[in-house]
């Protein structure tokens, strides 16, 4: 039982969680769902905070909290369980002191994975990046969700079924399916959750959760956001910049030790590195420059 135990959270309140009134209408809403039955699937762009909404949800419910990662590599009994070593019984019969009768048993033993663990005891499940795994090892979800029933199999062929807990809940997120390693969800799993689509944050959360996140005073935050939302809304960068540019600007300034005639060039210079790298492909010179150039026209705009 140990080895379960160490694959379970136990839901506490998130550290700086930010919850406006865009991300309290999406949980609220998504906790509605669950509450009748039905799995709910946060889909978005990388940066729209879903992997986050889903633990601040998953905390509201309550319930102990079991996370899977998605993988390519995973096979159904990655996340249901096997048979796994064996077990060894040993029977030393002395009825008559002067006859010693011997007794081995070796058999196969069971051990439970994550999702088995899940559906077992009714803990809150988070499919993190599901699509990342094959439609091949994520069919056994089917039943759990439909019929709440999962059905598991030894090396002899015995089939047994487990009937899922009644407090059994899964929270699933997923990047679209243009991402490179994403594969398409089967219609049938699809059709057997409720898909909430999130994008970039509005004005107020961006700015909230990069105080939250960095602690620097309101003035400078709404200056990064405002910069990172300016060259979001450009539409010229190969990728979107999301909110972990405006957060990772934020905390590098809070580290610098400048003086007033260094702080400008350093601020264009951190802005610039940054989100060149989250907006560009390596090597992809031609939109490097031309992100440098937006940034350096939108700090110079708010400043």
């Amino acid at each position: 039982m140990s080895q379960e135990v160490n694959t379970v959270l136990e839901p506490t309140p998130m550290y700086n969680f930010v919850e406006t009134d865009y991300i309290k209408d999406i949980t609220d809403r998504a906790k509605t769902y669950l509450k009748a039955g039905f799995p709910v699937h946060f889909r978005g762009p990388s940066g729209t905070g879903k992997t986050t909404v889903a633990m601040h949800l998953a905390g509201k419910i309550g319930r102990p909290v079991v996370i899977i990662h998605g993988d390519a590599e995973f096979k159904t009994s990655d996340l249901i369980g096997g048979e796994s070593g064996y077990k060894f019984k040993k029977l030393d019969d002395r009825f008559i002191h002067s006859v010693h009768k011997y007794e081995e048993d070796m058999t196969k033993e069971w051990v439970n994975n994550r999702l088995t663990l899940a559906v077992k005891h009714g803990f809150t499940l988070i499919y993190d990046e599901f699509t990342r795994s094959r439609p091949e090892a994520n069919n056994i979800l089917l039943p759990i969700l439909q019929e709440r029933m999962m059905s598991t199999a030894s090396t002899k062929g015995e089939n047994s079924y487990l009937k899922v807990h009644p407090d059994f809940c899964a929270i699933f997120t997923s990047n679209p399916e243009e991402y490179a390693g994403v594969n398409r969800t089967q219609d049938a799993l699809r059709d057997r959750m409720v898909t909430m689509d999130l994008d970039h944050f509005d004005y107020d959360t961006e700015l909230q959760i990069t105080i939250a996140k960095s602690g620097l005073p309101f003035e400078e935050a709404e200056k990064i956001v405002k910069i990172v939302r300016g060259l979001r809304e450009s539409g010229k960068t190969e990728f979107d910049p999301t909110i972990r540019g405006s957060i990772m600007i934020a905390k590098t300034l809070r580290t610098l030790e400048t003086t007033s005639s260094e702080s400008k060039e350093m601020f264009m210079k951190i802005c610039q590195d940054i989100l060149t790298s989250e907006t560009s492909r390596i090597g992809s010179k031609t939109n490097q420059e031309r992100v440098r150039v937006i940034v350096q026209e939108l700090i110079m705009q708010y400043s």
